[in-house]
């Protein structure tokens, strides 16, 4: 298991990083969250859960402890794989996410797309528990200055499985509904809101 990854980024994007440890490249699948945390930098430590599946072994990091355990709490309801963890973790911060299940609060879960009520009700009831003996640090999200914030978002939303056509349609949805937007977060968000 890879615990942790130390080393240079050699390539951002708002939902891969490519990590370059001593000449060793690493393909990293990250949350809005983590992204924003590291948009500035050239190097960082991400902590990283590693997923096998038959035909695939995908690595997924994060920032920091809060979003990696609650990452961890997500893939452990049935129904709940990785991709819509991250999906998730894109859509809302972890705390958010902690609130909702503590205050059974199904609305704002049906509001990250691939979560439907029954899935929302399977959360709250497997995690409420957990949740009540958790800590989670809140998290502020901003935007990268280096593309614009149309090809950031494009790209996130093609990373979290959505289909080039549909994620343009999305993106362009929101910005004539408020052309005012610079946030990449706030951009992303509504995005995956109207699909």
């Amino acid at each position: 298991m890879i615990a942790y990854l130390n080393g240079k980024l050699t390539y951002k994007t708002p939902a891969l990083v490519h990590v370059d440890i001593q000449g060793l490249g690493y393909e990293v699948q990250i949350s809005l969250n983590t992204y924003s945390q590291i948009q500035h930098l050239e190097s960082c430590k991400l902590l990283t859960y590693l997923h096998i599946k038959e035909d695939a072994h995908t690595l997924y990091g994060f920032f920091d402890d809060a979003e990696k355990q609650m990452f961890l709490h997500l893939i452990s309801v049935s129904g709940i794989g990785a991709s819509t963890a991250r999906m998730m973790l894109s859509s809302l911060q972890p705390a958010d996410i902690q609130r909702a299940i503590l205050m059974e609060n199904e609305k704002m879960l049906e509001g990250v797309k691939g979560i439907g009520a029954k899935t929302a009700k399977r959360i709250i009831l497997e995690l409420k528990d957990k949740m009540k003996r958790v800590n989670v640090d809140t998290v502020n999200l901003s935007f990268t200055p280096n593309n614009t914030i149309q090809d950031d978002a494009l790209n996130a939303l093609i990373t979290l499985g959505i289909a080039r056509n549909m994620a343009e349609q999305a993106i362009q949805k929101v910005l004539k509904a408020d052309p005012s937007t610079t946030d990449l977060e706030a951009l992303i968000k509504k995005s995956l809101k109207s699909l």
